[in-house]
């Protein structure tokens, strides 16, 4: 999926969304895998000081880190790569 497809994807709404699309979209904006700890995947951004942790729960996002993915991306402006 093209990348600003994923973004309107995931700002039309939050649920129904999958983990690979997620981690795809986090990638897109400058997140990079830190590590893994269970089902916690977690993200880190060169110029953020917040952790990114997403869930893969049956192959599905919490919405409600969703949604934290995207206040991420517009509190510190961040921009496609």
């Amino acid at each position: 999926m093209k990348k600003q497809k994923l973004v309107q994807k995931l700002l039309s709404g939050t649920q129904n969304i999958r983990f690979s699309e997620v981690v795809a979209c986090a990638k897109t904006f400058g997140f990079k895998l830190d590590r893994i700890n269970g089902s916690h995947h977690v993200f880190v951004h060169p110029d953020i000081p917040e952790l990114l942790n997403l869930q893969n729960v049956k192959g599905k996002a919490k919405p409600y880190q969703v949604r934290q993915l995207l206040q991420l991306i517009e509190t510190h402006s961040l921009r496609l790569e």
